[in-house]
């Protein structure tokens, strides 16, 4: 393919797609085959709603494929459609062979198979006379597919087959019975016309050409998501593998890729290869991800240079996330900070994070944790800001780290320190604070109230282990007697208000439902929860918006208190 073309696209049916003398190849260490029954029927539904009505077509998706000459291509998303499609035009030769040897137009019924194992599935060069494949799976699952699948040759032992021969074995035995329920499943002649027509002519594809990885990797960026098989992740890994010639250094690189997947995990990997690449880097972007790597890594030596480094930080990366990760075992004072991200569902701390662990010893690094936590709680939980803006600072504060221009917890909060609500405006912000306990929130309301009730109470309340129910002084769903109290129109927003909300006893939660205020009232008076107390407290008669604004300001000026940072 000429390198102008850098893109080139066209609608082509599949008979066409693989016509020609056309080749195509899943790349060796590509994603295995993992197509299972319930795409299998799909596929089978739309050929045969597509047989009974001979004029339309059904479109199968884009095909991306890189050109590597004029006629082989490496496919880059679409294996699985292919091999699939392939598959069952196997299972069609097969019937076709299986009636022609019961007697039944045996002559007919060999030419047609062989005219479409031909067509669909290998052709002999003409000087060689050495049957070509059109299609190559990859390191996994080519032998079985070439030795096994083509050859119409069951394999002796299907369940000690590895996976993905497994599916490829089942999906051919699936084809094959479903072509053995057709009406027609011994009219040669209609399942012949049902491979050459409907999957060859009207199954209709958007085949996309580009000259190499870069640009296949737009491609897949731009295009809808839905329908594409390949991941990011599985496009880094195929141009991490193509940089390797020596066979140990291919199956070296395998073992450590898989080690290193199953550690941060195969749709996260993208992820955490930004954020690492964001500990030198100020800004990189998603979209841009598999140029910079590109231009890093060039040779052998890179990728492996490169794996070194990801190895080094996948566990600390995948425990970021995970409380109850083990790594957190042998330094017990990092796991409420770990908890509290978990909570918060931010992720832009994570360079910082993997500076911090490099660099700081054990307590130092346990301190940045409490104070990234606090300014996350301030910055994105309440006020609600832009966590974009966070990277640049973060970046910023990791790099000086590993470079050696910070060296304590305190020269990196000088360094993300504009990014830190100061008191006024983060209890401005929570005075104002809506949360729904039924929604993602739900985790973030229970840590506020135990955190506001432990220093209400002085005594430990633990958001995961703590009895309590998250109680809602005006009910999520009043009765018409609070309209007296509260007006109708404030009923909504005022619910989820924090200030309208409480730790309480699961029985005297359940016992007072969406009663009255008066029996509401004398249940917070028996609670043992502090904040609750406080409600009955505040509000001896009825409760009111006044009450709320009033409690909620009281909470606020608390919470200042409570997440603070350790440095002026």
């Amino acid at each position: 393919m000429a390198k102008a073309n850098l893109l080139n696209t066209s609608t082509t049916n599949f008979l066409e797609l693989i016509g020609n003398g056309r080749v195509y190849r899943v790349p060796a260490y590509q994603r295995d085959y993992s197509w299972t029954e319930e795409q299998w029927e799909d596929m089978w539904n739309d050929v045969i709603a597509v047989a009974e009505r001979q004029d339309d077509v059904h479109y199968m998706g884009a095909l991306v494929v890189e050109g590597r000459s004029d006629r082989e291509f490496a496919i880059i998303d679409g294996q699985q459609r292919i091999a699939t499609l392939s598959v069952m035009a196997l299972a069609v030769i097969d019937r076709l062979q299986s009636i022609a040897d019961a007697g039944t137009d045996a002559n007919p019924n060999r030419q047609r198979a062989a005219a479409l194992r031909s067509r669909f599935i290998g052709e002999k060069d003409p000087a060689s006379l050495v049957e070509a494949s059109k299609l190559s799976l990859n390191a996994t699952d080519d032998a079985f597919y070439q030795d096994y699948l083509v050859q119409l040759r069951p394999p002796l032992n299907p369940r000690g087959l590895p996976k993905s021969n497994r599916l490829l074995w089942h999906c051919f035995e699936y084809f094959r019975r479903r072509l053995g329920d057709l009406p027609y499943a011994d009219d040669g002649h209609r399942l012949a016309t049902l491979l050459s027509e409907s999957v060859g002519r009207q199954l209709m594809f958007i085949r996309i050409a580009v000259d190499d990885e870069l640009n296949a990797y737009t491609v897949f960026e731009t295009l809808n998501a839905r329908g594409l098989e390949l991941s990011v992740t599985d496009l880094l890994k195929n141009y991490l593998f193509s940089l390797l010639r020596v066979g140990a250094d291919l199956q070296a690189l395998q073992r450590r890729w898989q080690a290193l997947i199953a550690t941060v995990q195969q749709e996260r990997f993208p992820e955490f290869l930004r954020y690492h690449l964001q500990c030198e880097l100020p800004r990189v972007r998603s979209q841009r991800l598999f140029k910079v790597v590109r231009d890093r890594v060039r040779s052998s030596v890179d990728v492996f240079a490169l794996m070194e480094h990801l190895e080094r930080r996948a566990e600390l990366y995948a425990a970021l996330f995970d409380p109850n990760h083990g790594y957190w075992i042998d330094r017990p004072e990092c796991r409420p900070y770990v908890r509290e991200l978990y909570f918060f569902r931010v992720r832009q701390m994570t360079p910082l994070v993997f500076a911090a662990w490099e660099r700081l010893d054990p307590a130092d690094f346990a301190r940045v944790l409490k104070l990234v936590s606090i300014l996350l709680f301030r910055y994105s939980v309440v006020s609600g800001l832009n966590t974009n803006a966070l990277e640049p600072l973060f970046h910023e504060a990791a790099k000086g780290l590993l470079d050696g221009n910070i060296s304590s917890p305190a020269g990196v909060f000088n360094t993300v320190r504009r990014v830190y609500v100061d008191d006024a405006r983060f209890e401005q912000d929570f005075g104002r604070l809506s949360l729904d306990p039924s929604g993602q929130s739900r985790k973030v309301v229970r840590y506020v109230l135990a955190r506001l009730e432990s220093d209400a109470s002085q005594r430990d309340c633990d958001p995961e282990t703590d009895p309590g129910t998250v109680e809602h002084v005006l009910p999520e769903n009043p009765s018409a007697a609070w309209e007296a109290a509260i007006p109708r129109d404030h009923w909504e927003a005022a619910a989820y208000r924090l200030g309208n909300l409480a730790l309480l006893e699961a029985a005297a939660n359940r016992g007072i439902g969406n009663s009255s205020y008066a029996d509401k009232r004398d249940a917070y008076r028996l609670s043992a929860y502090a904040l609750a107390q406080d409600v009955a407290t505040r509000a001896p008669h009825d409760w009111t918006l006044e009450h709320l604004e009033e409690r909620q300001a009281a909470m606020a000026r608390r919470a200042v208190a409570i997440w603070r940072s350790d440095f002026p």
